[in-house]
Parts: C-alpha cells; structure tokens; sequence
C-alpha cells in the first residue's frame, strides 16, 4: 500500500495575512458601562462629613473655621449615647451612674482594637473622637463622656458645633 504525499497550497499575494491587517475594533459599552459605576461609587463615598449631619440635636454656635476631621462619632442625645451611630449606653443608666461609662468604654476599646497601630500624633495627643451633643445636655453628663473617652486613650477630643459668620453680632 502506498501513500501519496501530502501537498499544501499556499495562497498568493499574501491573503493569509489579510486577516490579521484589520484595525481592532473597541467595544465603548463595556467602557463606559465600568466608568459609571466608577462614578457613582466616587459620589456615594465622597462625602466624609455626612456623618455629622444631625437632625434631632441641635448644635451649639461656634464661629470655628477649622473643618472637621474623619474620626469616631459619639453622639450624646436624649435617649442614647451613640458611637458611629451604634447605641452603647441608656441616657437613663448615664444619668443615675456616676464615673465612666460602661457601654461607651467597652465599645471604643473594641474600636481601638481592630486597628491597633497608632501613627506618631496619636501616640502623643492619643485616638480622636468628635462628640456630638445638643447645647441643652448637661455638663455633668458632657464631663463623664469626655472623660470615659481620654480613658479609653480617646485623649484628642473635639465638640462639633454648627458654624455661624464671624461677622454676626450676637445684639
């Protein structure tokens, strides 16, 4: 039995290549569809100071120029004690206790645990915490927050207020 060799033909002029001479086609869809989603991932996570936005605490004035920092949030407000808007501690318990404040303790030491590594600043002026209470809460109740936060090694404590003109005259 014989065989017969196998002849290939090759095509002329270069067609083969032909092919592989056409310009990439680039598919915008696709593109644009990821860009958007970019965007409204940039907008919905852009606003840091949102978080001290609050409607059922009314704020002292202050002409501060100084914009807040992105730091721990405790709200103090009739009914609660908040930290990131998580509630820690009964105003009621707060009010009839004298000292630190339990729940409010607890829950910035587990804040401060799940980062423990302190930059230069905060191992000097210690962890930043805003607290966030309406002008009519008393001072007792302010002191013992303040307090349980430096104990917590909280220690660059700043009160937000709202931000009135310099230029207003309180007549």
């Amino acid at each position: 039995m014989s065989m017969k060799p196998m002849s290939f033909t090759t095509l002329q002029g270069g067609a083969s290549h032909r092919h592989l001479m056409k310009p990439a086609k680039l598919n915008l869809v696709s593109l644009m569809d990821i860009f958007t989603i970019l965007v409204f991932f940039l907008l919905l996570n852009s606003g840091s100071n949102e978080i001290l936005k609050v409607n059922d605490v009314t704020l002292p004035d202050s002409t501060a120029q100084e914009q807040p920092k992105e730091t721990i949030t405790v709200l103090i407000t009739d009914e609660h004690i908040l930290v990131d808007g998580r509630p820690v501690a009964d105003m009621v318990d707060v009010v009839n206790g004298n000292g630190l404040i339990d729940g409010l303790t607890e829950e910035l030491t587990f804040l401060a645990s799940k980062r423990e590594e302190l930059t230069e600043e905060e191992k000097a002026l210690g962890r930043s915490a805003t607290i966030l209470g309406d002008q009519a809460i008393p001072y007792e109740i302010l002191k013992r927050v303040m307090l349980t936060c430096a104990k917590s090694n909280y220690r660059d404590i700043s009160l937000a207020v709202s931000r009135i003109s310099s230029g207003s005259s309180g007549a």
